[in-house]
């Protein structure tokens, strides 16, 4: 029987308001979702930095700011490789 292994997928954090007037509004941040769930961005900010995250949820739940940032996919979410 195959084993479905899902790919990572790249995402760009895009605020629309910078609600602490910290980042900035438009790109802020660029990111992946691991293939196990864990989330990774990195900080297009002056003072950038790397965040490392347990899923996706989390990484909403902290940066998301509710309805002020908007998250982009450059990738489909139908990313997929068999592998036996």
């Amino acid at each position: 029987m195959d084993k479905i292994t899902y790919l990572s997928r790249r995402f760009i954090l895009w605020r629309k308001t910078d609600v602490h007037t910290i980042s900035g509004t438009g790109k802020v941040a660029e990111g992946l979702v691991l293939p196990d769930g864990q989330c990774v961005i990195q900080w297009t900010t002056t003072t950038g930095s790397i965040g490392l995250y347990r899923n996706f949820e989390e990484l909403l739940d902290i940066h998301g700011h509710g309805k002020c940032t908007v998250i982009r996919w450059i990738d489909e979410p139908t990313n997929q490789v068999r592998s036996s």
